[in-house]
């Protein structure tokens, strides 16, 4: 009797050819994004690798096509902790890249999803949507960091701990009380206080506050030009007078424009032997106000101006010992060339305005006092 060979059932057949379909595409759809992407992060799980992967490929064109070639340049900043949601929607909604969906892809692909660097980046349409994605990958390794004019180095040292820095608040403060080879413009034995350059700084997140403080002074050293030098010079002041004065006119200052007529009062003032009588030299010496919050104690009572601190110009006549603030470079200028004036006194204008209202006379500054 002849046997009847067994059969394997048409659906277990067509079933095994599915799985293999699917094994084959779930191993080449990864593989090809990573090609064409970079490769993925390994925080996603097999799952993930196929559908964003897809997802990739799927919108391949999107990503490799420029918006717009003519676009021009646009600054785009992202925020600190801002999801890649966000900041792929606000890229399609500035018209930089074609497609939010594909770009947020890209993002978690790589892993960026999670550590996106907050800053301020320039984009343009003309550049693919890759090419941005590459460009935020490549600051992943560094952070901004943003020292604010009139700041004392207390401030600079409570912004680091959300800046992504390794410095470190009270490791900056040391470093920036002894800096390890301290430049020929800062007296020895002092401080970096009034050295510090604001500025924005983009830096490796690996800095340390010592590398800080020596980046941040380096930069005051290239500020500090022949003509600034020589302004101060002719002023009858040192660097450090000068920025002791200028640290001043920074805290007096809302707007820079009226920086030169500002320092043109201390200046006349210093002439005539009159006492400075700066409240921010007050709200130096008070230290940290706990109940208000800031460095800056605002309002000052007539108390305030008693307190007991050789910084206190309201008691000591001339400049202070050492400077009460880090000045931007305004304010330097301010005092290597001020106005020339008769003005001994100034208060702020009654409008909010943040100008000021000079004045020659005593009997002119009452006059000018608010209603």
């Amino acid at each position: 009797m002849r046997r009847r060979r067994s059969r394997v059932p048409t659906f277990l057949v067509l079933t095994a050819l599915a799985a293999i379909v699917l094994i084959a595409v779930g191993i080449y759809i990864p593989e090809q994004a990573d090609q064409a992407f970079g490769v993925s992060s390994p925080s996603l799980n097999s799952w993930q690798h196929f559908y964003y992967g897809a997802e990739l490929l799927w919108g391949y064109e999107e990503m490799t096509t420029p918006r717009d070639p003519t676009g021009a340049v646009q600054t785009f900043k992202i925020n600190l902790g801002e999801t890649a949601a966000s900041i792929s929607t606000r890229l399609e909604l500035a018209g930089l890249i074609r497609s939010a969906q594909t770009f947020r892809a890209d993002l978690i692909w790589t892993g960026m999803d999670t550590a996106i660097p907050a800053g301020t980046y320039q984009f343009s349409a003309a550049m693919t949507g890759l090419e941005i994605a590459q460009q935020i990958r490549a600051a992943a390794g560094e952070v901004e960091f943003d020292i604010l004019a009139g700041w004392r180095m207390e401030e600079i040292a409570a912004a680091l701990p959300a800046s992504g820095l390794m410095a470190t608040a009270d490791s900056f403060l040391g470093a920036a009380s002894r800096p390890a080879d301290p430049p020929d413009f800062l007296p020895p034995g002092s401080t970096c206080e009034g050295f510090l350059m604001p500025g924005a700084y983009t830096l490796p997140r690996s800095t340390t506050s010592a590398q800080l403080v020596a980046i941040v002074l380096n930069h005051f050293g290239d500020a500090l030009t022949p003509d600034l030098r020589h302004g101060f010079a002719s002023q009858g002041l040192t660097i450090y007078q000068a920025v002791i004065l200028a640290s001043i006119v920074q805290r007096e200052a809302v707007i820079s424009s009226e920086m030169p007529l500002i320092a043109s009062v201390f200046y006349n003032r210093l002439a005539a032997s009159m006492k400075l009588e700066s409240d921010p030299t007050v709200q130096f010496s008070l230290g940290f106000n706990a109940t208000q919050g800031t460095w800056w104690t605002d309002p000052l009572s007539l108390d305030d101006l008693k307190v007991n601190s050789p910084y206190n110009t309201y008691l000591n006549p001339g400049l202070p010992p050492g400077p009460i603030s880090n000045p931007g470079l305004d304010a330097l200028e301010a005092v290597a060339d001020p106005a020339h004036t008769s003005y001994l006194y100034f208060r702020a204008r009654c409008d909010g305005s943040g100008l000021h209202s000079f004045a020659e006379t005593f009997e002119q500054h009452l006059q000018n006092a608010c209603p």
